[in-house]
């Protein structure tokens, strides 16, 4: 067995205290260069764009031309350079002496308050036609609280200048990025960036990106992997953690991994005590209200919950892992019957996260009657669980295995009583719930459907929209249900993202049409969005999100009708 190579603690102490070298002067950045910087960084972003997906395609087992790469394109540099945009839509309200959120948008509902942030733009309603998105912050905050709070270092907060490390994830590509622009813009610190063995390929890719910010000492990039994260998060020079990854590794920062880690955490006398922010993950559900659903319906969403399980192979920490369907609805067998279909046609590819292979074992050993759809690619369908116990519903299996549960319920509102409740009481995690329900469903049963959305306890709620797009939107938070704590930590603490920089956030409710364009006139879903090009089915994809990345980071109005073309293709 090869020895781990040493660990290059003098590296690691050069990037720390060159950033608390340089830690005052981003504090001291004004907002015209701030926003100067991200305008400057678009073009880098665009430029990049094509070689860092190539690189991740071949990373991932396939060339930069495979329909698999339309992921590459969507959770890389298009999700970028859409939160570097709306980074920008809100600074530039602020340099312009406005708020940053529109007093009209936000508003009180049942007693909450609710914040529109999607569609931001003319852009936003042109090209996600038909998508929206709220935040609803915490019960008990009001509407002047939410507007007085909103980007609070942009306006008289103080703080004191800080180092932040980010502990990169190694399955989407863009999560690092994004994590870094966060600490940046969001809380003003100055980022340590170390990246995950897994993707550390892109490391060249992004320090082109940031090579502004690096070039002044506020960002840097390191290689390493439990050694170096270990020294890292124990450092003198560290002021601030944020981690994406599993409630293992906060635990193991946290308490230690010693003998007496558990006491620890029963005492809550942690090793490291350092504001800690998470995204850790769990076991997400995806939940189909009955309706009258069409043949098409039951095609289209077929490929909506098949995306939601098979982007990235499953190695996504809101991969919808349960799929919650009434047992005595007549659409169950057909639902299935087309779920079964796309995965048994879509192409072949590899599960590429380390331990895949092995949890995937786990899975058949736990079902022999699992179904592996896809030939030689594994798709594991588990059709009927109904064992409280069933690992299937405790352990996320962060590849591409379904499961399927059963719930009662005659009606659509007795069987969203009872899916909000297993999703809630059963589902470890909070991160992200889809619910699927017809227009139809939604206008009989109003009040049921709005139920479930404000009782759903994850910190994404998609509507009929795999919650999943939250994470690429920018100006909405992404992490886990408030609630949490460091010594059950779930899913996590804390948000990022979050343009608007929202205090006391709650969740993000992201809403869909059902149906594509032009077919949504007919179930009552109207709008101008055909199938989303981020979908596993689409034949076009990989060239619609190639032309948006290249708009989003340079809006002309003539590359909009190559977006057009291509996304009608789809």
């Amino acid at each position: 067995m090869n020895a781990a190579p040493a660990l290059d603690r003098t590296t690691l102490d050069h990037a720390v205290a060159d950033l608390r070298d340089h830690a005052a002067t981003w504090s001291a950045t004004a907002l015209p260069e701030r926003i100067a910087l991200l305008e400057r960084m678009l073009p880098r972003i665009a430029a990049g764009a094509a070689e860092a997906v190539a690189e991740a395609a071949r990373a991932k087992g396939y060339g930069p031309t495979s329909v698999w790469a339309t992921e590459d394109w969507a959770t890389a540099p298009w999700a970028l350079a859409q939160t570097v945009s709306a980074y920008l839509h809100v600074l530039r309200r602020l340099a312009a002496g406005q708020d940053p959120v529109a007093a009209k948008a936000v508003r009180e509902r049942d007693g909450r308050t609710v914040v529109d942030v999607f569609p931001a733009t003319v852009s936003d309603r042109l090209l996600l036609n038909g998508f929206t998105a709220e935040v609803w912050t915490l019960p008990g905050t009001t509407r002047e609280q939410t507007l007085a709070r909103a980007a609070g270092q942009y306006r008289g907060a103080t703080s004191s200048p800080r180092v932040a490390l980010v502990l990169g994830a190694g399955n989407v590509p863009a999560i690092t990025p994004l994590d870094i622009l966060h600490k940046l813009y969001a809380e003003g610190q100055v980022v340590l960036a170390k990246m995950n063995p897994v993707n550390a390929y892109l490391r060249p890719h992004l320090e082109k990106v940031f090579t502004e910010f690096l070039d002044r000492g506020w960002v840097r990039f390191v290689d390493g992997g439990a050694g170096e994260g270990a020294y890292l998060t124990a450092h003198e020079g560290v002021d601030t953690i944020h981690v994406t990854g599993s409630e293992r590794t906060h635990d193991a920062i946290v308490w230690g991994t010693d003998e007496r880690a558990e006491q620890r955490r029963r005492e809550d006398t942690p090793l490291n005590d350092k504001p800690f922010t998470s995204e850790l993950g769990g076991v997400s559900p995806c939940i189909v209200a009955p309706g009258p659903w069409s043949a098409a319906d039951f095609r289209y969403q077929a490929e909506h919950i098949v995306t939601s399980k098979m982007n990235n192979s499953g190695h996504n920490c809101v991969a919808s892992q349960i799929l919650v369907v009434p047992r005595h609805w007549d659409g169950t067998e057909r639902l299935l019957a087309e779920v079964r279909r796309v995965l048994g046609e879509l192409p072949p590819r590899t599960d590429y996260y380390p331990g895949a292979g092995e949890r995937l074992e786990a899975v058949t050993r736990a079902h022999p009657e699992a179904e592996s759809l896809g030939g030689d690619n594994r798709r594991l369908l588990v059709p009927d669980i109904t064992d409280e116990d069933d690992p299937m519903l405790t352990v996320e299996v962060f590849a591409s295995a379904l499961g399927v549960v059963r719930l009662p319920g005659d009606d659509a509102s007795r069987f969203l009583r009872a899916a909000t409740e297993f999703a809630n009481d059963k589902l470890p995690g909070t991160l992200g719930a889809t619910l699927l329900v017809h227009p139809r469903t939604r206008r009989a049963h109003r009040t049921a459907v709005d139920k479930a959305v404000a009782a759903l306890r994850y910190g994404t709620v998609g509507v009929n929209c795999w919650s999943a797009f939250g994470f690429l939107l920018g100006y909405t938070p992404w992490g886990a249900h408030p609630g949490h704590t460091r010594q059950e930590i779930g899913s996590g603490i804390g948000f990022v993202h979050n343009a608007f920089m929202l205090e006391d956030v709650e969740k993000t409710v992201l809403r869909a049409p059902f149906a594509p364009a032009p077919r949504g006139l007919f179930t009552g879903s109207f709008s101008l969005s055909p199938r989303p090009p981020y979908f596993v089915t689409n034949r076009t994809g990989r060239i619609t999100m190639a032309r948006l990345t290249a708009y989003t980071s340079d809006p002309k109005a003539a590359r909009l009708p190559g977006i057009f073309v291509s996304a009608l293709r789809g």
